[in-house]
């Protein structure tokens, strides 16, 4: 065998280890750390129960705006938020800053959002999905 076909099938081989190791978490696994990122970065506008505070922080406890557009609201999350919006029909007109997340901790908080307060959702929310709604 040649040094480059050695070289090759050693590359494909690293990779599929790789991919093999960096396997999406669980969708309990993600609600749990996105749990923990909730506490340090949204509590403080979005309070504990998820419910804002009306005309001034949005809901996220039965949120039209973040139940009926999850790619706007990962959008929201990564890259932050200004201007006007309509939640549960309620204006707001407030900023949110880019909180410097990385995409997996941005798939962990939305999945912990979309599942808790009595939101759900059948899809889980993965760190490539959040790579190609931010393409």
């Amino acid at each position: 065998m040649s040094i480059r076909v050695f070289l090759i099938v050693y590359s494909l081989i690293l990779t599929g280890i790789c991919s093999f190791l960096k396997q999406e978490k669980t969708l309990e696994d993600s609600i749990q750390a996105g749990s923990e990122i909730y506490q340090d970065f949204c509590v403080q506008c979005h309070l504990q129960n998820g419910e804002g505070v009306s005309g001034v922080f949005p809901p996220l406890k039965n949120s039209d705006y973040l139940l009926n557009d999850v790619n706007r609201s990962i959008v929201a999350v990564k890259k932050g938020l200004s201007g006007k919006i309509e939640v549960n029909g309620e204006a707001y007109d407030g900023l949110m800053t880019a909180q410097g997340l990385t995409n997996e901790e941005v798939a962990d908080v939305m999945n912990y959002i979309l599942n808790s307060w009595g939101n759900s959702t059948d899809e889980q929310v993965t760190e490539s999905k959040v790579a190609s709604v931010l393409e």
